[in-house]
């Protein structure tokens, strides 16, 4: 049974709060998420397994891991993960979501053009119904990945349980979980659509 863990930290709290505002600049919102980034980097990489160095007190991971950033906004987080995984390999999944269904649309995925990872981190900033988290397993179980982690700055509890109960074995790890879904499927307090404003776009 995978876990799902909320990180607590002030960091998060502090960098949520401007990443929240709509009245942050692009500048600022884009400092906010790399700082939200990092902590994350660092809590979805805690699990990983390794072997301990016979001749040292030190400790190797061993296993291949590939950063799957759900395009566009995953792309925000790449960069804290490669900067801690700098042997990762990075693979790309292209979805919208279709705003009258709310339903998940892939429009990329090249992932049969290589050998499978052994663990596979899902990077996107934002869980709201869990329609592309679960496209996004999905597509890396037909690949082949035994191990799964899916890590995001914010998430609802509705897509919490939507992944659960499509694959209980992936591990969640999300800055803060928040209050719920609206009637149009966005995240509330939520941050705005995470890809326009990192992006500087509309």
């Amino acid at each position: 049974m995978g876990s799902v863990v909320e990180i607590r930290h002030a960091v998060v709290r502090h960098n949520l709060s401007i990443a929240r505002d709509r009245n942050s600049t692009t500048s600022q919102f884009k400092s906010a998420l790399s700082r939200l980034s990092d902590v994350l980097a660092c809590e979805t990489t805690r699990s990983l397994a390794g072997t301990p160095l016979e001749r040292t007190a030190g400790f190797e991971i061993m296993q291949s891991v590939g950063l799957v950033p759900i395009l566009r906004a995953g792309l925000a987080l790449v960069e804290s993960h490669v900067s801690l995984l700098p042997f990762s390999k990075v693979f790309h999944l292209g979805m919208y979501r279709d705003e009258e269904t709310a339903l998940p649309v892939s429009y990329y995925n090249k992932l049969a053009e290589s050998t499978p990872v052994e663990t596979a981190l899902i990077l996107d900033p934002m869980l709201a119904t869990g329609g592309s988290a679960t496209a996004a397993i999905d597509a890396l179980r037909t690949w082949g990945v035994t191990t799964i982690k899916l890590g995001c700055l914010i998430a609802a509890p509705e897509g919490i349980a939507a992944v659960k109960q499509f694959d209980s074995d992936v591990d969640i790890t999300v800055c803060m979980i928040d209050q719920h879904l609206d009637a149009n499927q966005f995240i509330r307090p939520g941050l705005g659509d995470a890809g326009d404003r990192y992006f500087g776009t509309t």
